[in-house]
């Protein structure tokens, strides 16, 4: 079974990623990626595979894994067959080790963060009073903005730097001899989309930035971002547009159309489908804060 690589899309107003994965069941394929990841199963069950590690995750699990370390959480029978009560639920959360500067893990106060850090390599299934702290600091963190979700991940890091409430998973010997393809594929999209995401963009000119056919890039495209491309490229345009409403320079035709949106009425409805509540109520928002 060869991992693939994967990404989650990020909003451009955020350091680090906060995915919700709800649904019949967890849908990733086997999978690496370069960033750090928690994985908190709210509801589910079934088999997780952490490198050449099989264990049974259930309500409550939490999982730490490391930059490049494959894994699949795979969901029992009852939820493939879609015959579960309830959906299969998770938290999961992506960062990378610079996402606050590449100096930030050299600062004397992380020394026994950089120890776990490098652990998870292996993979750490965390239990206890450490698992339940840290669950409940991961599920306020979806409702949570800018310095509020932040402090909840330094909290988590604090707890992580000198908790031994953990198992490892994956062996050395595993971590020491799995080898994964990259490529600058990942790079080149993103990048081309950040850099043009203020205008149209169609399927034909950014499968042609990926050297691929329209349908191989969307196929793609879904299979390693998790959303389409025009949700992912909606999703960078709304998170530029939360930069541009905090400046109080521009008004909401302004920032709609800055942001690559042709119509007022889209935008209005794109930014409220992703943040529950509309561009000007957002801005009233922040100047409560």
């Amino acid at each position: 079974m060869k991992a693939v690589e994967f990404h989650l899309p990020q909003d451009v107003d955020k350091s680090f990623i906060v995915f919700r994965e709800k649904g019949d069941f967890f849908p990733a394929p086997w999978h690496y990626h370069a960033h750090f990841e928690f994985v908190l199963v709210n509801k589910s069950t079934g088999k997780r595979m952490v490198g050449d590690h099989i264990g049974y995750f259930e309500e409550d699990d939490l999982v730490f894994m490391g930059s490049l370390l494959p894994h699949v959480w795979v969901n029992d029978p009852v939820y493939l067959e879609r015959q579960a009560e309830e959906q299969a639920d998770a938290l999961v959360i992506h960062f990378t080790d610079d996402f606050l500067g590449e100096d930030f893990m050299n600062i004397p106060e992380t020394d026994n963060l950089r120890k776990v850090l490098a652990l998870a390599d292996r993979g750490l299934a965390l239990r206890g009073d450490t698992r339940a702290r840290i669950n409940k600091l991961i599920r306020e963190m979806p409702a949570l903005n800018g310095l509020q979700r932040l402090a909840n991940l330094f909290l988590i890091f604090d707890i992580m730097s000198t908790t031994s409430e953990y198992d490892l998973l994956a062996s050395p010997r595993f971590v020491q001899n799995f080898h994964y393809d990259s490529s600058d594929r990942f790079k080149k999209i993103t990048g081309y989309i950040m850099q043009n995401f203020d205008r149209d963009i169609s399927l034909t000119e950014i499968a042609a930035v990926s050297s691929m056919g329209v349908t191989a890039f969307c196929n793609f495209f879904k299979e390693q971002f998790r959303v389409t491309f025009v949700e992912y490229l909606t999703t960078v345009r709304i998170g530029h547009a939360c930069k541009l409403l905090s400046q109080n320079d521009r008004n909401v035709v302004e920032v709609a159309y800055e942001c690559g949106f042709n119509n007022l009425a889209n935008f209005n409805r794109q930014f409220k489908k992703l943040k529950c509540m509309t561009p000007s109520d957002y801005r009233k928002t922040l100047a409560i804060r």
